[in-house]
Parts: structure tokens; C-alpha cells; sequence
């Protein structure tokens, strides 16, 4: 098991991964990062998985091409902030900027892109932190505390004792996806499970919540494009 390369051109890494639970064989591109995962059953062998995943090597080319490249954040990047399209351009000044278009960033340019990472965090909690206390209030509710992360597996989640967590890469979407997740999270704390009353809840605070839940799902994976490292 573990890593491997699959011959051609270009060649396909990929990850072999074993699991008791599994029926079949199965390969998994990561709309993330393009990541390629091949599970593999209990009693299948490794040449026997990778001689299955050498069968899928035209599907998977296809598949890994299809994908959207990345973005590495630098003078002249497009950035989407608050669901509008921005070009990144150096600034002056102490403080980064927004307007018309544009977010000027200022310092060297070797510090551009973490010095945008911490202001859209900032401008991310705030954002959520406002959206969170005001569901939170309609329901009478409190939460515990608020983190942000850089998560790829989820964009928020609401633990048994009421603290929230969300990505703060929800600052690129269209404020109204920032909202509805906000409004999904803070429904777990009247129903900690994704049953019709929980739904219940969160049509109660988000009335219309399925076109930003949707937008959400159609396009999510592209803004962990952005690479600010």
C-alpha cells in the first residue's frame, strides 16, 4: 500500500489506501487537490489494485485535466473576496485595501500573500462572528466560542458543546454562502443532526437557503484554488 506511479504521459501519482469496510475496488480524484485515492478491499492484492487502476488510467488523465489549475496569490492574481472578482496589486500605506476591483496590498513582495491571508481571516471572522451571533439570537441560543480553520473536508461544524468552527476561506464566497453556513452551524445547536427538524431550523433562519446551499456545492472546491503559501 501507500504511494505509487502510474506509468504514461503524464504518469498519475496516486495513493493506495486499505480498508476493512470497502466491497470494491474504487479510485477518487479530490476536487481539492486533485489527489488521487484507490481503495482497496480486505484479500485484494496490491498488483491486483494497481492493475485495476492501469485500466482506469485514460479516465483518470481526463479527470485530473479537467480539473481547475491553481492559483498562486502574487501581484497580478485574480481573487474572488466576497464572491467579487479582485486583481491583486501592490499598495502603500500600513493597511490593506479594497475597492473597484482591485485589493492593494502593501509591504515586500515576498510578504504579499500572508499579509492578504491574515486580512481576509480577519475580515472572515468578522463577518461570521456577525452572522453566527445574529441566528444565535433568533433562536436564544449561545455558542461557546468561534474558530476559524483552513479545512477542506467541510466548510463548518458545531461540536456537542456549542463552539463553531468554519473555513475562513468562506470570506471568497458570495456573502450569502457565508450566511448560510453560519446559519447552518448555529442550527446544530437546537438539533445536533441533519434531520427534517433540523432543516426545519434552518429554513427558519435562512428562508431560501437551498440556492446558496447549492452554489456551495457546485463551486466550493474551487476556492481552495488559492495558494497563498
Amino acid at each position: 500500500m501507500g504511494q505509487h506511479l502510474l506509468p504514461g504521459n503524464p504518469p498519475v501519482a496516486l495513493t493506495l489506501r486499505k480498508s476493512g469496510r470497502a466491497r470494491r475496488l474504487s479510485l477518487r480524484v479530490s476536487g481539492l487537490d486533485g489527489q488521487v485515492t484507490l481503495t482497496v478491499p480486505q484479500g485484494v492484492s496490491e498488483t491486483e489494485a494497481l492493475g485495476f487502476a492501469r485500466s482506469r488510467a485514460d479516465w483518470l488523465r481526463r479527470t485530473l485535466a479537467a480539473q481547475p489549475s491553481g492559483v498562486t496569490i502574487a501581484p497580478g492574481a485574480m481573487l474572488p473576496i466576497e464572491g467579487e472578482l479582485c486583481e491583486v496589486v501592490p499598495g502603500s500605506g500600513r493597511q490593506v485595501r479594497l475597492g473597484r476591483g482591485l485589493v492593494h496590498v502593501p509591504g515586500a513582495e515576498d510578504m504579499l500573500a500572508p499579509r492578504l491571508r491574515a486580512w481576509l481571516r480577519a475580515r472572515a471572522r468578522d463577518r461570521l462572528a456577525a452572522a453566527s451571533d445574529h441566528h444565535a439570537q433568533r433562536l436564544g441560543l449561545g455558542y461557546s466560542r468561534l474558530a476559524l480553520r483552513d479545512t477542506r473536508s467541510r466548510w463548518g461544524s458545531c461540536s456537542a458543546q456549542g463552539a463553531l468552527s468554519y473555513s475562513w476561506r468562506l470570506i471568497l464566497a458570495p456573502p450569502e454562502v457565508l450566511d448560510y453556513v453560519a446559519a447552518h452551524e448555529v442550527a446544530h445547536l437546537a438539533e445536533m443532526n441533519h434531520s427534517p427538524a433540523f432543516w426545519a431550523v434552518v429554513a427558519r433562519l435562512l428562508p431560501g437557503y437551498d440556492a446558496p446551499r447549492a452554489w456551495l456545492r457546485r463551486e466550493g472546491a474551487g476556492l481552495h484554488r488559492y495558494r497563498f503559501e
